[in-house]
């Protein structure tokens, strides 16, 4: 993957040297996002449990200004890259439909920080999108899980992950993320987990369909090898992965972000489609 000459456009939001707020808003939506996003990243579920009868309680004081290592230094440039590529991909995508892209941010932090309205992120949660405050929330640090816990290797497994959150964002755009969240009080616990897992796959999907204007569009040159780091750590991050490697099995009905193999398909068909009305995963009926 070639990114070291790309272009740094991004929106980009350097708070390492902050700590985040007071309590993680767990009676909101927000809360349950964030709940849900630390147990798929691997969060430990007694101590996610502990918090949500303690309030939710953090360490609220500001921390000293933290000086950056060269591995972070690395990172942060490779993340703006790839966040400026995405933007170039998707302004050019709605322009064709007509529609005009409003950009994300990335905001970049460290342990834990309080987010403009999906309560406080942990780095323990791994990367997650806020569609409060239309923001990607990343503590670089998770580039190390994604090798060491994950086997997801490659730089552009960690390209992937920040394409998927900006994933989010599209449908946050186009309107799909208002429409499932609204179904979460209608529906029982178990039917709501088949929406997240849609919700979850087109993300992937539009993963896919950057990847597919890479090269085309932006300032990155990635190969087919690439590709493969992505369908990699598409499959690492596959609940059915995540479960059996927690507790040597996997409970299908709980799944809510899809399979390994439902991962890498979606992610590959965006890629090889690159069309943005080929990620209907509502209608497909295998998922429904």
């Amino acid at each position: 993957m070639k990114w070291q000459g790309g272009r740094r456009n991004g929106n980009v939001e350097d708070r390492r040297g902050m700590s985040g707020g007071q309590k993680i808003a767990f009676g909101g939506i927000g809360g349950i996002i964030v709940l849900l996003i630390g147990l798929f990243m691997g969060g430990d579920p007694a101590q996610l449990l502990q918090q949500l009868q303690q309030g939710g309680e953090l360490d609220s004081s500001e921390s000293a200004v933290v000086e950056s290592t060269p591995e972070e230094d690395r990172l942060l440039d490779f993340s703006r890259v790839v966040l400026t590529s995405t933007d170039e991909v998707w302004e050019y995508i709605f322009k064709e439909e007509g529609l005009t892209y409003k950009k994300p941010t990335l905001l970049v932090y460290r342990d834990a920080y309080e987010t403009g309205g999906c309560g406080v992120g942990q780095s323990a949660f791994g990367p997650f999108y806020c569609p409060a405050d239309q923001k990607i929330y990343l503590d670089l640090s998770f580039n190390n899980e994604l090798q060491t816990k994950f086997g997801a290797k490659g730089e552009f497994a960690l390209a992937y992950v920040i394409a998927h959150e900006v994933g989010h964002h599209v449908q946050q755009l186009l309107g799909t993320l208002s429409k499932t969240n609204a179904l979460r009080a209608k529906l029982s616990e178990r039917e709501y987990n088949k929406i997240s897992v849609m919700t979850e796959l087109q993300a992937d999907f539009y993963a896919g369909v950057w990847a597919h204007y890479v090269n085309k569009l932006t300032s990155i040159e990635i190969t087919y090898d690439d590709i493969l780091d992505g369908m990699r750590a598409a499959a690492a991050v596959g609940d059915d992965h995540i479960q059996e490697q927690a507790q040597g099995y996997s409970n299908p009905e709980s799944f809510t972000h899809g399979t390994s193999q439902q991962r890498m398909y979606w992610f590959k068909k965006g890629y090889e489609t690159g069309e943005l009305r080929a990620g209907n995963t509502f209608e497909d009926r295998s998922l429904q």
